[in-house]
């Protein structure tokens, strides 16, 4: 019986460079990510502004991109699965610790994500359930419309909502100065 190889640095610096050539950004908890630019040059950013894990639906995943896009570029740490989730990696438990290591959760409604069940709802239910556990005046969940839907209940009873529609720039901008005013051990 031989005993298992253990993976060699060479081995981890090819996994790295084939993530970043698929456009993926690595995050190094608590130091950065790493991530190729325009010009296939790999950048680094250090780790220090709000995470925001982005909930969405796939016939969505252009209009979040977008939005992923606009968090990063204000000095945000978004976080989607088709970005930051590995090869081999567990990705329910991967969502799940995003999920409970981020600052703000954004809920990105659809009629897509409203009409069928999936990890959407999945990620929206333990999100509320860790909305429990901030101080009460904190916006933990931050729910945006990307089209006109209507929202469940449980959302519209106690959650202020942001539409990124007819004038998704006028939302955005919303966002933005909600996740940059908040801070949950200011209260």
């Amino acid at each position: 019986m031989t005993a298992p190889v253990e993976p060699g640095l060479e081995d981890m610096v090819k996994v790295l460079r084939q993530c970043l050539a698929e456009g993926l950004t690595i995050d190094i908890e608590s130091v950065g990510s790493l991530r190729t630019d325009e010009n296939g040059q790999i950048r680094f950013r250090a780790a220090g502004g709000k995470r925001v894990f982005l909930a969405y639906a796939i016939e969505d995943l252009e209009l979040v991109e977008t939005l992923f896009g606009s968090l990063e570029e204000a000095g945000f740490h978004p976080w989607m699965d088709r970005r930051k989730l590995l090869p081999g990696q567990n990705w329910p438990k991967a969502i799940e610790r995003a999920i409970s290591k981020a600052d703000f959760f954004v809920p990105c409604f659809s009629q897509h994500a409203l009409s069928r069940p999936g990890r959407f709802h999945a990620e929206l239910r333990y999100a509320l359930e860790r909305a429990t556990e901030w101080p009460l005046d904190y916006p933990f969940v931050i729910p945006v419309r990307l089209e006109e839907c209507n929202l469940p209940r449980q959302i519209t009873a106690n959650l202020q909502y942001i539409d990124l529609f007819p004038e998704p720039d006028a939302g955005l901008e919303k966002l933005l100065a909600t996740i940059q005013t908040m801070n949950p051990f200011s209260s």
